[in-house]
């Protein structure tokens, strides 16, 4: 991707200047972002797939005129839990659809000028007439691609610092305070960009409304820090158990030891000693699997071009490539092409006849496992 090339994706920005002026600092409304765009599938389909295990679903919907009138239910979603469509007032939201849909991967490849390991999921709305979520806040990057039919959009910028005020006894977590300062209505192909902690209330004009949300996920520090550090514990060749022999009888029994404060300060010191730790940890977290995500292992003994399962994911830094929650180092040109494969998701015969032995062997066990597949001549 040419990330200096005008895009009507973005209203005729280039990814690096939206970048630069819109993301994580203001919102962009583009009309025809996706001109002629298509839902990634029918409506019938996707309440199909509502009802399956292992996809995410929600079903929300409006049962009165109060704050506190929703109701929630989780999916799997039965046909017959689901109103009948004319009845105003309710959503179906399914996560994940990338992970089912071949349409909506495809959609996601065109939102590749942000980082792999930044991307969340597509998930799509169906409304009925009047339906919707409510406002609420997000606290990711979103660009919300209207498919099919009509939804108002009613933004507002984000309130201040610390929590936002939330309405008591909604199943939702939905803005108490919430004063739009735009209103716009899109269409089909249309688009907007909102990013974290704009609140923003979304409702279905008409009937037979669909939206696919690209979220984008940031991490909290101390989410990531309670990862990092699980992670870096399992390392091998961690300190053993704490040994006291000097330790003296003591009056003060409920005194902190000084001796395992510092014990616990080597054990955590001696994680980050090695400046490979934490780009190896980070790695393998942001490249792990979402827990409902499963693979198919088959049989692999092709020499063709291999592409990358529709929920894989890779990423690589100076020293690893990172897949599915696990690295490798490499180097040479096993680097080059490992990390060509993870930018295009794409590995072509040629450029897999000049892996190393090793880097093959390696290819083939993530083809056995169902995280790559080769593709047919």
């Amino acid at each position: 991707m040419d990330v200096n090339l005008k895009t009507p994706l973005l209203g005729g920005l280039s990814p690096a200047t939206f970048m630069r002026r819109h993301w994580q600092k203001k919102p962009l409304l583009v009309r025809q972002a996706l001109a002629g765009v298509q839902p990634p599938l029918p409506r019938p389909a996707l309440f199909s797939l509502a009802e399956q295990e292992g996809v995410e679903s929600r079903l929300v919907q409006r049962t009165g005129p109060g704050a506190t009138d929703w109701r929630v239910r989780q999916g799997p979603l039965p046909r017959r839990a689901l109103p009948p469509v004319a009845r105003p007032g309710w959503t179906l939201l399914v996560q994940g659809l990338d992970l089912h849909v071949p349409a909506a991967r495809a959609l996601l490849e065109r939102f590749r000028f942000v980082p792999d390991v930044r991307l969340d999921d597509l998930m799509v709305s169906w409304a009925s007439p009047g339906g919707g979520v409510g406002a609420h806040v997000d606290s990711y990057d979103v660009f919300l691609l209207q498919v099919q039919g009509r939804r108002e959009w009613r933004i507002a910028p984000p309130a201040g610092r610390g929590e936002p005020a939330w309405v008591e006894g909604a199943p939702l977590k939905q803005l108490r305070d919430f004063s739009p300062t735009e209103t716009w209505v899109l269409e089909p192909g249309d688009m907007l960009y909102l990013p974290p902690g704009w609140g923003h209330d979304g409702t279905a004009v008409g009937g037979d409304c669909m939206t696919c949300s690209i979220g984008f996920r940031s991490p909290s520090a101390g989410e990531l820090a309670r990862e990092l550090l699980l992670r870096l514990s399992d390392d091998e060749g961690a300190p053993g158990l704490y040994r006291d022999p000097r330790q003296a009888a003591t009056a003060q029994p409920g005194e902190l030891p000084p001796a395992l404060l510092q014990f616990a300060q080597r054990a955590l010191l001696r994680h980050l000693a090695d400046p490979q730790a934490l780009p190896r940890a980070l790695g393998e977290i942001l490249t792990e699997p979402k827990p409902q995500v499963w693979f198919e292992g088959r049989d692999a003994a092709g020499r063709g071009s291999v592409v990358l399962d529709a929920r894989t994911r890779m990423a690589y830094d100076a020293r690893h490539v990172f897949i599915n929650g696990e690295s490798f180092v490499a180097g040479g040109r096993d680097a080059r092409l490992m990390r060509q494969f993870a930018d295009t998701r794409t590995l072509s015969a040629r450029d897999r006849a000049l892996l190393s032995e090793g880097a093959a062997e390696l290819l083939g066990d993530w083809l056995g496992a169902g995280w790559a597949h080769e593709q047919a001549a």
